[in-house]
């Protein structure tokens, strides 16, 4: 059966690319991996509805096609990525803002909506969505559901699960599931939702999602600290936790190899001096600007009083507030300062993880000499970030992995905090989960996914 043929005469030439026609590159690659070579794409199927969605996965399904679901291609792990000949899915074109409720607090779109622009919706409603992350401006809010994002703000809110009510999904047979839940509490059963949040469309492709929407902050208080070492990271965030109790919002700690990529390496005048053990970026949202303000600066000043930290700058302004973020978020620059590299997203419990990074980077350093590394992170909900930069050429990428994600293991960690699996992690998710867990998983994939087309090769 010629697949485009028959989808293109149910669903025009409009919705369907043939190769003549599909820009495959564009939907050969995500942020950082590319399909291996000699991949052929089938075609590109750009839905403008759920029931075209219906229709294709259920076209494809009987005639044993895979499919590769994709929104905005900034995923990190190969989540979006065909592994072998396919038909892309792209949810581009479903970016409808269907309904804002203030009443409810919730937003209704489709899945193709980007980030950015489910933000400002909510801002120019006077409320609130707080997921944030670095690809905020292409990220689809679809793909945010099906990979579980994190960001910078999922010490206050949470993880993306935490910021969805509801979802409509397609299974692989096209049998279309509404479950469009605007009520906060609703205990009717199984939480089918969770069963397509996080799984990299492997169970079902989003199509429609219902989002938690907030109060707006009216205050924003921004520092950066210099301390001595880990143990005063952990007493400055007890510090936060009982001054700035629920307004916390971020809580990033930055190692020094990595400070000083993110400032004097890129260009910029570092705001506290280098030459400390570790910086601490924090920053709080409230409700009531004057006080909140008085509030982060007595916080901040009874620990420099106390030698917890070493040294601080409070941002005066929104430009310094962004200055300060992009040291934070300069990872997106490393192909100018460090590069090639090897980025790996994980989690350990936060105490612990002062511990671990002196050890990985022992263990990264005895069995690769001359590797270089820098740590960061959210580590407040446990999320470490760790960039590896060999001198071998072509890098040891398996090898890599296998070091660090054994230890993780062992420390009892996830190797995977906020990325997902996707393709990269997949040989090593043994690490994280028991033979138990990876069959029940396999299970779920088999009675959802019998013929196996939706997003084959990925996470388990």
């Amino acid at each position: 059966m010629d697949i485009i043929a028959v989808l293109r005469a149910d669903l025009g030439a409009g919705v369907v690319h043939g190769p003549d026609e599909a820009d495959f590159p564009r939907h050969s690659r995500d942020f950082l991996n590319a399909a291996p070579d000699g991949v052929a794409l089938i075609g590109v199927a750009y839905p403008r509805t759920t029931e075209q969605v219906s229709h294709i996965l259920r076209a494809c399904n009987a005639a044993g096609v895979a499919v590769q679901p994709q929104g905005g291609l900034t995923g990190l792990a190969g989540g979006g990525v065909p592994q072998a000949p396919c038909l892309v899915l792209s949810l581009e074109r479903m970016r409808a803002i269907l309904e804002i409720d203030a009443d409810a607090g919730t937003m209704t779109v489709e899945a193709g909506v980007v980030l950015e622009t489910v933000q400002k919706a909510a801002d120019a409603a006077g409320l609130f969505f707080p997921l944030d992350l670095g690809g905020r401006g292409s990220a689809q809010i679809g793909g945010n559901a099906a990979t579980n994002a994190g960001g910078n703000r999922v010490l206050r809110y949470g993880m993306m699960r935490d910021l969805v009510l509801g979802v409509e999904a397609v299974l692989a047979d096209g049998t279309v599931l509404t479950s469009l839940n605007k009520m906060i509490k609703n205990n009717a059963g199984y939480d089918l939702k969770q069963l397509f949040i996080g799984s990299e469309g492997t169970l079902g492709i989003i199509t429609r999602l219902v989002l938690r929407l907030f109060p707006k902050p009216q205050s924003v208080s921004t520092a950066l600290l210099a301390l001595d070492d880990y143990p005063a990271v952990l007493d400055l965030l007890r510090r936060a936790r009982a001054g700035f109790g629920g307004t916390l919002s971020a809580f990033e700690v930055m190692w020094p190899d990595f400070y000083t990529l993110g400032t004097s390496a890129l260009g910029r005048q570092p705001p506290v001096a280098e030459g400390h053990g570790i910086y601490v970026l924090i920053e709080t949202m409230g409700t009531d600007p004057a006080a909140d303000q008085v509030r982060f600066e007595e916080v901040l000043g009874a620990a420099l009083e106390d030698g917890v930290a070493q040294d601080a700058v409070i941002a005066q302004s929104d430009a310094q507030t962004q200055a300060l973020w992009a040291i934070r978020d300069c990872p997106g620059e490393f192909p100018k300062v460090f590069w090639p590299q090897i980025s790996f997203d994980v989690s350990l419990p936060t105490g612990e993880i002062g511990l671990r990074v002196p050890e990985l980077r022992a263990r990264l350093e005895r069995a690769f000499p001359g590797v270089r590394t820098v740590f960061f992170g959210h580590v407040a909900d446990s999320n470490l970030h760790l960039s590896v930069h060999p001198v071998e050429d072509p890098m040891p990428v398996h090898a890599i992995d296998e070091v660090v994600y054994s230890a993780i293991g062992e420390w009892r960690g996830s190797i995977s905090a906020e990325h997902g699996i996707g393709t990269i992690k997949r040989a090593f998710l043994h690490h994280s989960r028991t033979a138990q867990e990876i069959a029940l998983m396999r299970l779920l994939k088999a009675a959802l996914d019998p013929n196996g087309i939706l997003n084959p090769g990925k996470v388990i």
